[in-house]
């Protein structure tokens, strides 16, 4: 997983072995609340 950074209020997220693949932009509320979801596991 590779993460960017240098985009306010979105985190740009892509599969680090399929870099030409899809990605996904989260909003920086629902990245902390992934983030913290996995912690907690």
């Amino acid at each position: 997983m590779q993460v960017a950074d240098g985009f306010p209020g979105v985190v740009p997220v892509r599969d680090s072995k399929n870099p030409t693949g899809p990605s996904l932009t989260l909003t920086a509320d629902a990245w902390a609340a992934f983030i913290t979801g996995v912690v907690a596991r």
